[in-house]
């Protein structure tokens, strides 16, 4: 099997639209690994996000997203041969990941002042480099969000991560590694990717997603020394 064309190839940032599983092993492993996998908890997001006249998720508009994938369990197995790893929402499959030197990552969603409501005020990953900062700071609960970056808070993917976030994990990882991110939904690995001049690929099963990313990707900044290069 060849690699299909990517779905979109710009500034050191590639997509291709289609199933992750086939299309990432004829990629190789020398990547780092950043992703929001689905955690096969059956999750349907109830919230405007896109497209909403405030620009900002609401939980009172009972639009709900299913995510592909996630109606079966996860295994990170296939994911954790790469260079490095960083694997979010780790707490769903914990008793998946193998023994092994690494540290668990935590990201304050509420910093405290977010709003009660059902969902937890903090969420859990995993990464294959040992690292004493392990704590990410990130206000994204509910309404109640940190903008900076992220479009006036518009969510356009179900469980999508804040761009803050995505860059905190990218500075984890040896900045000489690629960035791979299997399960890519609007691109947030991406943009952050680029906003740091990171080469990176990402691969997304539906077409809608991979069509929001490049959106994303166009309104992303180039760095000046990615331009140099």
């Amino acid at each position: 099997m060849i690699l299909p064309r990517p779905y979109y190839d710009r500034d050191g940032i590639t997509i291709y639209h289609g199933d992750c599983r086939e299309i990432a092993p004829l990629l190789g492993l020398d990547f780092a690994l950043i992703s929001d996998p689905p955690y096969g908890i059956g999750y349907a997001h109830s919230g405007g996000g896109r497209g909403t006249n405030t620009g900002r998720a609401k939980a009172s508009h009972r639009n709900t997203f299913s995510i592909v994938g996630d109606d079966a369990a996860f295994d990170p197995t296939p994911w954790l041969l790469y260079a490095a790893i960083v694997l979010w929402g780790a707490n769903h499959y914990a008793a998946r990941i193998p023994e092994r030197r690494g540290t668990w990552l935590a990201w304050d969603k509420s910093l405290g002042i977010g709003p009660a409501d059902n969902f937890s005020d903090a969420e859990f990953g995993w990464t294959s480099i040992n690292t004493a900062r392990n704590v990410a700071r990130v206000l994204w609960k509910g309404v109640v969000q940190d903008k900076a970056g992220e479009n006036n808070g518009r969510r356009d993917h179900p469980s999508q991560k804040p761009l803050k976030l995505m860059r905190w994990s990218l500075r984890l990882i040896p900045s000489e590694l690629p960035v791979l991110d299997p399960f890519m939904g609007s691109g947030t690995t991406l943009v952050a990717a680029k906003n740091l001049g990171r080469r990176a690929i990402g691969i997304e099963i539906e077409e809608r997603y991979c069509e929001i990313a490049v959106e994303r990707l166009a309104q992303a900044v180039l760095p000046l020394e990615a331009r140099a290069t």
